[in-house]
């Protein structure tokens, strides 16, 4: 994209890290640390709920902000975004497509969970007409993951709403502009605020000419379809929804408070769709485009749903967000990055909904991708990277394919080898207990987690990276449990010991 456009939202980035360094006071400690702590769960209760349980289909309930498998242990994902957006709106079966060699890349390199991109106006491309040929296409890749055990998220992904405005997700006959004329900006992000796009998303908030029931219909068809599906993570909404002409508005501490009971009560409506046919997958609500920064956050209440979960996004790093046209990464970025995942974190607690990071990236910067991860661990909140390949993406704020972990899409030899360093990672898959503290190094590998033991789940599963990290074995130091694994097992396994009230594991290289 030329650089004008960039500059154009640089100026607004800029803008927000200014109201942030604000917000932070002469302390300038990110909001997360001021936080209450944690909401835990009781581990000693945590894995007698699913005694008896069909563990057939693999689903994901939550006790607080953690996700919980069929043994009762808490799961943390690792994963990656596929969203193909452009007509058919799946990838092909491809080299530069998504293949069985990509499903066994993502396996290899610990990912056990995908966004995979569900657009609405592949499910329905006329009023009330579901194209099944559009599902059998999301349904080939779907496949090719569970069958490797990795989650999939079904997102109804937009951008700038559909290609009359430069983006997609909505087909054609949902854009009601009301006739005002379109000029793009060449960037997608600040095509939002043009006349145009906001007018077409206040239609869409007002529900004209019934869009919100056509919305659910799709949704209820994307659930009959895959709601027996193992391995589904569940159903994200709707993806980074603007707030039409109210979006200026919401680049403050409180964010949109006016604006987002609307919001949720859309995303709720296709909720309900989904509930009359599955009312076992987590159902992910959205937030508004501009809680992704630190001066935006979410004001969604609670659900009466026990498998609410909340989907959030973190492109709070001006150097890193406009990397394309030139900006290093700035003071604001550890900053502003912790005062998202803080934002999203009461946000999650106040829906009682569980939390994941779905969207972060995009870039090249791997000192930015790093620096995200390691906030993640230090929350113990799961994560996926945006993207897996470039594909054509018409609005990405990264030029050049810098979104991408491949220098060419239909090549997996030209990983981008310092990313996926970063990425993949030693990480606790799943936890026979309640997690505590977890860290890991990329330049040594060290590995730390601390975690209070539950008697009755089972076995905790540790993924340690041994081409990336650890190319002459590791180490396992370990009390509270022992390990049954084989030495320099890729998949370390722990059993824990009677008697302790902690586990602590540390991983080295050799």
């Amino acid at each position: 994209m030329p650089a004008a456009p960039y500059l154009h939202t640089a100026r607004r980035l800029l803008s927000l890290a200014v109201l942030l360094l604000a917000a932070c006071g002469d302390s300038g400690l990110p909001a997360s640390a001021r936080l209450a702590p944690r909401a835990s769960i009781n581990p000693a209760a945590q894995c007698t709920a699913v005694q008896g349980a069909n563990t057939s289909l693999h689903i994901l309930r939550h006790e607080g902000l953690n996700l919980i498998d069929d043994y009762g242990r808490v799961v943390l994902l690792h994963g990656v975004n596929a969203v193909w957006k452009i007509a058919p709106y799946f990838p092909p079966n491809k080299a530069d497509g998504f293949s069985a060699a990509d499903a066994d890349f993502l396996q290899a390199h610990g990912f056990n969970a995908v966004r995979l991109g569900v657009l609405f106006a592949g499910v329905m491309p006329k009023p009330g007409m579901i194209d099944q040929s559009y599902l059998d296409g999301v349904d080939r890749v779907l496949q090719l993951l569970a069958a490797r055990q990795i989650y999939v998220l079904l997102d109804f992904h937009q951008d700038a709403y559909n290609e009359r405005f430069s983006g997609e997700g909505f087909p054609p006959w949902a854009v009601y502009d009301d006739g005002l004329p379109f000029f793009s900006t060449n960037s997608f992000f600040a095509n939002y605020f043009t006349p145009a796009v906001a007018r077409t998303f206040d239609n869409l908030y007002a529900d004209k000419n019934g869009l919100w029931n056509y919305y659910a219909d799709a949704w209820a068809a994307v659930a009959r379809r895959w709601h027996q599906q193992p391995y589904l993570l569940g159903y994200d909404l709707i993806n980074e929804p603007s707030a039409g002409s109210q979006t200026a508005s919401c680049a403050s501490p409180a964010g949109c408070p006016q604006f987002d009971p609307t919001l949720q009560a859309f995303e709720d409506r296709s909720r309900l769709a989904i509930r009359a046919i599955d009312t076992a997958h987590l159902a992910w609500f959205e937030p508004q485009l501009l809680s992704q920064f630190p001066t935006g956050k979410g004001n969604f209440t609670a659900v009466n749903d026990p498998q609410t979960g909340y989907s959030w996004h973190n492109y709070a790093c001006t150097g890193a967000f406009l990397n394309a046209a030139g900006f290093p990464s700035g003071p604001d970025c550890p900053i502003g990055e912790d005062l998202v995942f803080g934002n999203a974190e009461t946000q999650a607690m106040t829906m009682q909904a569980a939390s994941l990071l779905t969207e972060f990236g995009a870039t090249d910067d791997v000192v930015d991708v790093a620096r995200m991860v390691q906030l993640a661990d230090k929350h113990l909140v799961g994560w996926l990277y945006w993207a897996l390949k470039t594909w054509n993406d018409p609005t990405t704020t990264g030029s050049g394919g810098a979104q991408s972990l491949f220098a060419k899409d239909g090549d997996l030899s030209t990983v981008k080898l310092d990313k996926i360093r970063a990425l993949d990672r030693s990480y606790p898959q799943a936890t026979a207990g309640l997690p505590v503290a977890l860290s890991f190094d990329p330049t040594t590998a060290a590995f730390n987690y601390r975690f209070n033991p539950a008697a009755g789940c089972g076995i905790t599963e540790i993924h340690v990276p041994l081409a990336l990290h650890y190319p002459h074995g590791y180490r396992v130091t370990v009390t509270g449990a022992k390990a049954i694994s084989a030495a320099n097992a890729g998949l370390l396994l722990l059993e824990n010991l009677p008697g302790f009230s902690e586990v602590s594991v540390q991983v080295n290289p050799l």
